[in-house]
């Protein structure tokens, strides 16, 4: 009988070099080429050039070492993009009501789009 390791530690990142994940290395990676790049191709005296690089490799650092609650710093850069743009307000008005009719409540959230839906006819 042939027996098979179950693999565990499924949500764990593999670790690609220096104890980094691929993630990490490629944003390094990123952020080395744009500090080469400020270096190099900036139109600026090189004190401010230098300063450029120095600004852009700490802030790549940032983005690939630290990470708050468990999570990459970029996920929260997207998490306090979402929180920004999404409303957090929903406002319920009921609809003018026509004598006679009985008419549906619905609640409507900005930028979401309600389900299709047939109307009902009287065969009266």
């Amino acid at each position: 009988m042939e027996r098979h390791e179950i693999p565990t530690h499924l949500e764990v990142a593999d670790r690609a070099f220096l104890g980094l994940t691929m993630r990490q290395l490629l944003s390094a990676a990123i952020g080395l080429a744009l500090a080469y790049g400020a270096l190099s191709d900036l139109p600026l005296p090189f004190a401010l050039r230098l300063t450029a690089t120095v600004v852009v490799i700490v802030a790549a650092a940032v983005l690939v070492l630290w990470r708050p609650g468990g999570r990459a710093a970029e996920e929260w850069v997207f998490v306090l993009l979402r929180y920004w743009t999404v409303p957090r307000v929903a406002v319920w008005r009921p609809r003018e009501r026509v004598s006679g009719t009985r008419e549906l409540r619905e609640v409507f959230l900005p930028g979401v789009t309600p389900p299709a839906r047939e109307e009902a006819t009287d065969a009266t």
